[in-house]
Order: C-alpha cells, then sequence, then structure tokens
C-alpha cells in the first residue's frame, strides 16, 4: 500500500510526540520522587487516544531508560566533554532516552534516534545544544559494540554495577548474604522481561478453561502453564487484561505465584476466619475467599481508601461475598478483631528488592535508612498482627523482598519476643520447593525461582502461651 507524504508527515509527528511525552516523565521523575510506573499509568491514561504501539514505544523506552540508568550514565561519561552530573536537565534526560533507543531497540533506526534527538532540543529552544547532541549520540552508535566495561574479575562490583544497573552499595548488601553466582542471576533477572501470571479459579472446569485459552490465543495472547501450581498460568502478547474473555465473569486475577503460595501454606480450611492486614491489591484475599468457597469470612484491609476501592472492584467482579474490605491502618491496634483469626496474613511493607524487575526506580529511591525505616514500620504491624489470631492460629509472614532483616531475622524476631514458633510449610508447597519449605521460612530468589523475589514464613500461635 502506498504511503502519502500526509501520512508520513502525521506519522512522525505522532513519533515526535512520544518522545518528547518520555522525555517530559523523565524530567519529572528526576525532579521529583515519584514512581515511573505511576506516572506512566497516568500519562497513558492522559493520552489514551494514542494507538497500542505509540503507548508499547513510550512504556518500553521510558521504563527502560530507568532501569538502565546506571549503564547508560557510564557510557555517556565515557563520550561525552560534559559529565553527565553536569548537563541541563533536559539535555540529560534527551542523551539517556537516545542512548538507550540505540543500544536497546534494534528496531529503532540510529540514524532516526539521533535526528529526532536533535529536533527536540531545537524545539526545546536549546539551538546551541544540536551539535553536541548529534555528536553524543552518534559516537555511541558508531562505538556501541566496542565500549570498555570495568573488568568482571578485577573489579566485579563495579561490573555488576554497570552490566546490570544496580547501585554498588546494595550489590555489596545482596553479596553479605549471597554468592556471586546467586546474586548476578538477581540481577540478570530483574532485566528480563517476565510475564504476566494469573491465578485462575480453581472451581473453573477444565472444559472451561480451555475453551478461555483457546479464546486468547486467537487474539494472539501466549498462554503457559506455570510450573508450580495448577491454576497458575502465565500470559504473554496480551493488549490489556481487562479485555481478556473471562476477565468481567471473574474468572482470573493477576498475582505472582510466590503470593499464591502463602495462602497454600497457610492451609485454610471452609469456616475459618482470615485477616489480611496489608491486603491491597488484594491477591491473597480473593484467593483465601475462594478456599473458603462461600464459607466463613475474608477481612481485607489496607491504609487508604483508594486501594480499598480498587480491592472492593475486585471482589465485586470475582463475586467474593464472604470477603469484606475496609480501610485501616495496620498500625493501629482493633480490639475487635483480637483472637478472631485462624490466619492473619501480614504482607507487611517491604523494601521491595525483590520487584525491582518490575518497579525499575526502587533500586534509586531505597537507602539504608530506609532499610532501618522500614523494619520498625514492619514490627508495629506485627505487634498487633499476632494479638488477632487465636490459640492454635497461623500468622503468614510474608514480604517482596530479599533482604535477610525484613524476613528471616523478622521472623526469628516474631518468635523470641511472641508465643509463636515456625512449622512446615513443605506438604502444602510444589514439589520444587518442598524441601526449602521445612524450616517454616522459604526465601525465593529471581533467577534461582520462578517468582518474584519473595518470603514466607509459617508461624503457629502456640496453645496456653499467649
Amino acid at each position: 500500500m502506498e504511503i502519502t507524504e500526509t501520512e508520513d508527515a502525521d506519522r512522525n509527528f505522532t513519533k515526535m510526540n512520544s518522545r518528547e511525552i518520555i522525555l517530559d516523565m523523565l524530567l519529572e521523575l528526576e525532579k521529583t520522587d515519584a514512581y515511573v510506573n505511576l506516572l506512566l499509568a497516568d500519562v497513558l491514561d492522559k493520552y489514551d487516544y494514542l494507538d497500542s504501539k505509540e503507548k508499547a514505544f513510550i512504556k518500553r523506552v521510558t521504563e527502560g531508560t530507568v532501569e538502565r540508568r546506571i549503564q547508560i550514565d557510564y557510557i555517556l561519561d565515557g563520550i561525552s566533554k560534559v559529565p553527565v552530573v553536569k548537563m541541563k536537565p533536559l539535555i540529560r534526560a534527551l542523551l539517556r532516552s537516545g542512548t538507550y533507543q540505540i543500544l536497546f531497540m534494534d528496531a529503532v533506526p540510529d540514524a532516526a534516534v539521533c535526528n529526532e534527538s536533535v529536533c527536540i532540543a531545537k524545539k526545546r529552544k536549546f539551538v546551541s545544544l544540536q551539535g553536541y547532541v548529534n555528536g553524543v549520540l552518534r559516537n555511541i552508535a558508531r562505538q556501541k559494540q566496542a565500549i570498555s566495561y570495568p573488568d568482571r574479575k578485577k573489579e566485579p562490583v563495579a561490573y555488576m554495577s554497570v552490566m546490570y544497573s544496580m547501585p554498588e552499595w546494595l550489590i555489596k548488601r545482596f553479596l553479605r548474604s549471597y554468592d556471586m553466582d546467586t546474586v548476578e542471576k538477581m540481577l540478570l533477572a530483574f532485566l528480563k522481561s517476565a510475564p504476566v501470571t494469573l491465578r485462575m479459579e480453581e472451581s473453573l472446569t477444565l472444559e472451561t478453561r480451555d475453551n478461555l485459552f483457546a479464546e486468547w490465543e486467537k487474539m494472539g495472547v501466549k498462554v503457559s502453564q506455570h510450573p508450580y501450581l495448577p491454576y497458575a498460568v502465565q500470559i504473554e502478547k496480551a493488549e490489556g487484561l481487562k479485555r481478556l474473555p473471562g476477565y468481567d465473569e471473574g474468572f482470573f486475577a493477576v498475582q505472582d505465584v510466590s503470593s499464591m503460595l502463602v495462602v497454600e501454606a497457610a492451609d485454610i480450611k471452609e469456616g475459618q476466619t482470615v485477616i489480611d492486614l496489608c491486603a491491597s491489591p488484594g491477591g491473597k484475599s480473593l484467593h483465601a475467599a475462594s478456599k473458603l468457597a462461600g464459607t466463613g469470612r475474608v477481612y481485607s484491609f489496607d491504609l487508604t481508601e483508594q486501594k480499598v476501592k480498587r480491592m472492593e472492584e475486585n471482589r465485586l467482579r470475582m463475586s467474593k461475598e464472604n470477603m469484606i474490605t475496609a480501610a485501616r491502618d495496620a498500625r493501629v491496634y482493633q480490639k475487635e478483631l483480637c483472637k478472631l483469626a485462624d490466619v492473619v496474613i501480614a504482607d507487611v511493607p517491604c523494601s521491595g528488592l525483590g520487584v525491582i524487575g518490575k518497579k525499575q526506580d526502587i533500586k534509586y529511591h531505597v537507602s539504608e535508612q530506609s532499610l532501618k525505616d522500614i523494619v520498625a514500620l514492619q514490627k508495629e504491624i506485627i505487634k498487633n498482627a499476632v494479638a488477632y489470631v487465636k490459640e492454635g492460629g497461623v500468622l503468614m509472614y510474608s514480604t517482596c523482598t530479599v533482604n535477610p532483616e525484613e524476613n528471616e531475622k523478622m521472623a526469628e524476631w516474631i518468635c523470641e519476643e511472641f508465643s509463636f514458633e515456625p512449622e512446615s510449610m513443605s506438604a502444602y508447597l510444589p514439589e520444587q520447593l518442598k524441601e526449602s519449605g521445612d524450616s517454616g521460612m522459604l526465601q525465593l530468589l529471581p533467577g534461582i525461582h520462578e517468582t518474584d523475589g519473595f518470603f514466607l514464613a509459617k508461624l503457629r500461635c502456640k496453645i496456653g502461651k499467649v
């Protein structure tokens, strides 16, 4: 089909606008404490008229530039006469996004990246720096196969920091707990694009599931079975989960397998009472409600009305009448909940170091002080959580981090301070993880396990010693 000059100009205009949208987001991220996933959601909603390919381009370049920032800055510092830290913010953001496109997006011609970056510089009143922008990006395009990186053997921490775009202090912290091979596998996993994991309702018949998957595949969605749980599936190439057949009917929920394992290990029985203290977005609460099969009760709490609204929407969509949602501050003791629950799920706020692959800028926001602060917050919540567990009941403690202070050490603190003891989870874990769950604690690592970085502990309240 022949493309007219007008159509071609329209395409260039849209692409140009896309790059400017990316530029403005990068500038916003640099001057505020915003997180890229939240900013992207707002911006893509604002520009909802863009087609899916343009939205995908904006998402890929914005997230990728943030994710690879340390590596990109290392390369720019080696080529530019002006250090990255001394560049004007707009030029710095423009060069970072351009470098990302040149190095990590083969489908985008290098010449187009250079030319359009120069045009943006001119449009944004940096006419005098057009030549500089052009020269730096063209040098990167010419030299990209010959870039020199730190030596892996002589400078292992510097090498991993640059190659995997991870702050050196975090790598050193990881190396306190894990060997270099494990750390490198984790860092590599953070940079890989992971499929979306869905929890299919266990009440669905095999025929309904198969028909559903067949419909998805006709839409171009790739569906595969997760190796750990029979009701967990992974999907790729899905353009909007809400458009998938079965979404409105509540046949599935987005949930990582690590989160599903919390509910599996709890061994929830029909008629029981479950309290989920930090529940948003509600995956574990919905899963627990399904395990109860319409009996018992799940109290699903989180801090803000906005989070509760999201949980309530999913509760209604999945028809969980035995699930009650409400805004509650987990740090504030609720007398009416005292010794009410057979199972308390405390998936506490954490550093998020296990989900850097999904939330790329966590690694830039976290600090040694924030790690200390989050441990203090977790203890505030736990002091209330333990009070809500019946004698003989279970506390399921979990986080999405790989930091021992928030994980094993916190579970040990709970058992030392309160009348709880770890209980083996092996009987409820998939074959691949049974041995690891014997201690009542399980640390899942990205790149090692088929899940997010995640920790869970099953702690039983001792009878007669509360």
